[in-house]
């Protein structure tokens, strides 16, 4: 089974928080997870639920600060093993083509 989940965690205050996403980032490292940041947020997958919980956990205690802010979303379908990327090929199938704007091109500049 794969879990896959949406994670946003980030300070509750003004100016640049990406250091602090950074941090948060770096927390995935210490856990059997794969990982994607976006400017929304990072795609993570696991193994099972319990895995992906312990790595949340570890980054939103990552980030400093007096207040915090964790989004959270799970897709834990039991019946499938299909990865993220398998999700966004599937997509692509349908568009009959890459699933973004432009050439893709710009993907490659980030």
């Amino acid at each position: 089974m794969t879990v896959v989940a949406l994670l946003s965690v980030a300070p509750v205050r003004e100016g640049s928080m990406a250091e602090d996403v950074a941090k948060a980032v770096e927390a995935l490292e210490d856990f059997d997870v794969t990982y994607e940041t976006n400017p929304m947020g990072t795609v993570i997958e696991a193994e099972d639920v319990d895995t992906l919980l312990k790595a949340v956990g570890a980054a939103h205690k990552a980030v400093p600060g007096d207040r915090v802010s964790t989004f959270l979303k799970i897709d834990d379908k039991r019946t499938s093993t299909s990865s993220a990327r398998e999700k966004v090929e599937g997509v692509e199938r349908a568009l009959g083509r890459p699933a973004r704007s432009g050439t893709g091109d710009e993907a490659d500049d980030a």
